[in-house]
């Protein structure tokens, strides 16, 4: 008989894609986790998990059985929200991208929180992948995110937004309308590991024959931010992150764009939650100049 938590086992390590990374999401040790794993595919009868020193990925029947493991939790799930919601008139579940500022998501919920009565808010932060997949096994309601050509559920488009260079306010560059690439050759830099576009970012300097000085690699975009304000170095973030003592400066031929939005569950919901959700999506369409500071 398979067992909930092997199928959450399984999943986890599916996103993360490292048996490691998969035991710190479900809060158990790696061998416990491996155990796991190990008893799902003696009873399915088939390895799931090719396992190399460097990567784990799925097999063929992995592969097949990864969509029947996100409806049967997708299933879990609903009825374990629907016996817990008694009392609550409504359950918002929000994926919520890492590099979205914090000030943005707060703009959101305080505004929608005041506007909506007896709400309950789950929140998830996560990567654009962890994001994804949490709307593709039905984990989440509706997910404030990268929008892609590649989403299958509805998307709903709120924002575009550039990146630009964040830098302290005293740094002598500070006071250029634009910067070339060129004048960050040794300059101190802060890395924000979750970066969607980092690679790239790599290669523009790569490609312009500078390499800044990495002096921070943070996980934390309001982390990253305060040391850039600190004087510790610059960094390159999207543009709505702003902080006292921080320049947000355009950068030369740096013309990365990305699309916000809001993105649905393709799974369907209760009479109920369909309200809550098009509420929601209506209510930030209508507020989102001013969530996002735009005239």
């Amino acid at each position: 008989m398979i067992e909930n938590y092997q199928l959450r086992y399984f999943l986890a390590v599916v996103e993360t894609g490292s048996f490691t990374k998969a035991a710190k999401r479900v809060f158990v040790t790696q061998p416990t986790l491996s155990a796991g794993i190990k008893k799902l595919e003696q009873h399915l009868g088939k390895e799931l998990f090719n396992r190399t020193s460097k990567r784990v990925y799925l097999t063929e029947s992995g592969t097949r059985f990864l969509p029947h493991a996100k409806s049967i939790l997708y299933q879990l799930n609903l009825a374990e929200s629907d016996i817990q919601s008694t009392g609550h008139s409504n359950i918002l579940r929000l994926g919520v991208l890492k590099t979205i500022s914090a000030k943005i998501l707060q703009n959101i919920l305080s505004t929608f929180n005041r506007d909506t009565g007896n709400l309950v808010i789950e929140l998830f932060e996560g990567r654009e992948q962890e994001i994804q997949n949490r709307l593709d096994d039905g984990q989440i309601d509706i997910a404030l995110t990268i929008m892609r050509t590649t989403q299958k559920q509805e998307k709903i488009k709120l924002y575009n937004e550039g990146y630009s260079i964040a830098i302290g306010e005293h740094h002598p560059l500070a006071t250029k309308e634009k910067i070339r690439p060129e004048d960050f050759a040794g300059e101190p830099t802060i890395v924000r590991s979750h970066c969607e576009i980092l690679s790239e970012t790599s290669r523009f300097f790569t490609d312009h024959n500078v390499r800044p000085r990495l002096v921070y690699n943070t996980t934390q975009d309001e982390r990253a931010l305060a040391m850039v304000a600190a004087g510790i170095g610059f960094t390159t973030m999207p543009d709505h992150y702003h902080s006292d003592d921080v320049k947000r400066v355009k950068m030369i031929g740096y013309d990365f764009t990305r699309e916000i939005g809001l993105v649905k569950t393709s799974y369907n919901v209760s009479d109920d939650k369909e309200k809550l959700l098009d509420h929601f999506i209506d209510f930030t369409k209508n507020h989102v100049h001013e969530i996002t500071y735009e005239s």
